[in-house]
This record gives C-alpha cells, structure tokens and sequence, in this order.
C-alpha cells in the first residue's frame, strides 16, 4: 500500500490513520465485553427467562461473528493480487458484509433493550397495521441503502462523479453497464454502484415522507408520533 499509494505519507500521517484503526479495534473488543460479562453475571443471577436467554446467546454470538468479520475484511486489503492493477483496498464485499452485521446487532440490541423497557401497543385498527407494515418495508429499504453505501466506500465510487442530480452531463451515465457480465457491474462498477445509492438514497427519502404523510391521518400514541417525526428529521439531515 505504500509503494503503490501512499508514498508520500509522513510518519505523523501514518501514526493518525494507525490510532484510528487501533481505537477502532479497541472499542470493538470493549461492545464485545460490554455484551459478554454482563451478560454471563444476569445468566447466573437468574435474572433472564428463557425467551431473553435466546436472544442474548444470540447477540453475545453476533457480536464475535462481528469482530471475526472485521478481521476478515481487514485480510482481504492485506492480500496480494498480482492479476491486479488496481490501489489496495478492502473487498468491497467484506466491507458491505461488515457494516451489515453491524447494522443487525445494533438494531437488534435496541430492539431488545426497548421490548424490555417500553410496554408493546396492541394493534387494533387496520391503519395501524398498515403503517406498522410500511414502517418494516420502509427499513428494509433504508438497510439496502446503507449496505450500497458500503459498496461506494470499498470501490471508492464517490470519487467518479461529484455533480447532482445528473451524473456529469448525463442523468444515465455512458459506463453504466461497461462491465461483462451485466449483474457484475452492479457490486464491481463505480459509476453503477454510486448510480443505484443515489436511486436508493433518494427512494429512502421518499418513503420516509410517504410514511410521514400517511401517520398524519391516523391517531397515534405519543411514543409513536415522536418516532415518526424523529424518522423524518433524521432522514432530512442525512
């Protein structure tokens, strides 16, 4: 990576990415702690029913596969590819895989954690229902869109075009499918991959207000409204 990149990095340049990947590390193996020793203290308390114990086996489980899947992405940009002509850098695959299970185990802890803290409402009407049922779809979206981001990091594909909305001159860039075979370009293909966040990011942003707009016409518990309006601001700031 020095010879082929970074060739002119003084040592301070170096010592300030080393610290970053170092704290990152770090503070990986202290959630990992933060999970295991509580954890293993409630199990022999007996302070867990059967139906947590599953789900904390299954988050202190997550957060090892978590660490393991750093360690294996970090591999992939320390290998040598001499069929390559390409920079060093992580597989954009790894990185993606890595955030997504990052991804699962925070929502999954705070999923957990308010199941425990916060009663359930009982949904009744069908409006409800509906908007709980957009609410998933709409998080699902949101998850494809973060995980594409991660294809731009790895393939630095935000680098290829620095205009919006069009993509230089072109609303549909000429190198959209350059790539053979065609679903190749999807996961391998800058301008593709930054194309399809940009279609995602704006699909997230639109499904967001749409769920806005329509719990506007239904009557919502309190906790409910304020987690559809915080949705809102925070996909506006992003």
């Amino acid at each position: 990576s020095f010879t082929s990149l970074n060739h002119d990095m003084t040592l301070p340049e170096f010592k300030f990415i080393w610290y970053m990947e170092y704290s990152h590390r770090m503070w990986g193996r202290a959630v990992g702690l933060a999970y295991i020793l509580p954890a293993a203290y409630f199990w022999r308390r007996g302070w867990l029913s059967r139906p947590l114990k599953g789900r904390v086996l299954a988050l202190c489980g997550l957060v090892c596969f978590q660490g393991l899947l750093g360690w294996y992405m970090v591999k992939s940009g320390l290998e040598e590819k001499p069929d390559s002509y390409d920079i060093p850098r992580v597989s954009q695959y790894r990185l993606a895989a890595h955030l997504g299970s990052a991804l699962v185990l925070y929502s999954a802890s705070l999923w957990t954690g308010l199941s425990l803290l916060l009663p359930q409402h009982k949904v009744q009407s069908g409006q409800l229902l509906r908007l709980r049922q957009y609410a998933h779809g709409t998080t699902a979206l949101i998850f494809l869109t973060a995980l594409s981001g991660a294809f731009v990091a790895g393939l630095d594909a935000g680098l290829v075009y620095n205009s919006f909305p069009k993509m230089g001159e072109r609303w549909i860039p000429d190198d959209l499918l350059a790539f053979s075979p065609m679903l190749r370009n999807i996961f391998e293909n800058p301008t593709t991959v930054q194309f399809d966040h940009r279609i995602l990011g704006i699909a997230s942003v639109t499904a967001v207000t749409a769920l806005y707009l329509f719990s506007r016409k239904i009557p919502l518990p309190r906790r409910a409204r304020m987690a559809v309006n915080s949705l809102l601001a925070v996909a506006c700031i992003q």
